[in-house]
């Protein structure tokens, strides 16, 4: 019979703090500064590959604000800090949707921030909305190199509760999906697994999970 866990570390939810930076330092500060409400402009939206950290990015912004509001798939309404991911897949109806609330949080105030995987300019959208997406900041979420992602992998085991042998997130890295989800992913299985037969985590037992 398997063993059943209790998972007393839970991976911390998403801050600007506990950001893998890499070549995001400039994003990373006009973000603080709007969260901070010191900026002027109030419209941001990031593009970037799948997996860069765009939707850590987006979830860091609204948990920073007590009423934030964060969301994927849908347009929610008006609050202090709202972010919207994956917008570049919103139908038309949704699209109108968010036409409307961009000129609501203009005229109210607050911060929007968006996120989509091209810029502006190839978004396949409404001209309307994909000219203010363009009005705002905007930013290319850069992806993290090698180096970077073993940090992140690292921070992330400790955050767990574990040190990462660096044998282990060197054969992530050569052996499974190389965006940043996936690779944290298979680090929670390894670290869940490991846990359950009370053996540290090895490459063997890796190997099992990516297979």
């Amino acid at each position: 019979m398997d063993q059943l866990l209790l998972d007393i570390t839970p991976s911390p939810r998403p801050t600007l703090d506990n950001f893998v930076v890499g070549r995001n330092e400039e994003l990373l500060s006009a973000l603080r500064h709007a969260v901070s409400g010191k900026g002027a402009e109030r419209c941001i939206y990031l593009w970037g590959d799948l997996g860069c950290g765009k939707s850590h990015l987006l979830s860091a912004c609204a948990n920073s604000s007590p009423d934030g509001i964060y969301a994927k798939g849908s347009v929610p309404e008006p609050a202090n800090i709202v972010a919207v991911d994956d917008v570049d897949s919103f139908n038309n109806a949704e699209q109108i949707a968010l036409f409307n609330l961009y000129n609501l949080m203009r005229e109210q105030g607050g911060m929007l921030v968006m996120s989509g995987a091209m810029s502006p300019l190839h978004l396949r959208m409404r001209d309307d909305l994909r000219t203010r997406l363009g009005w705002g900041l905007v930013y290319q979420v850069q992806t993290l190199s090698d180096e970077e992602k073993q940090e992140a992998l690292a921070k992330h085991a400790l955050d767990k509760g574990f040190l990462l042998a660096p044998e282990i997130s060197h054969y992530l890295l050569r052996h499974g999906r190389r965006d940043l989800p996936s690779l944290i992913s298979a680090l929670d299985e390894l670290d869940e697994q490991s846990r359950k037969l009370h053996r540290a985590p090895t490459i063997p037992l890796l190997k099992t999970i990516l297979n």
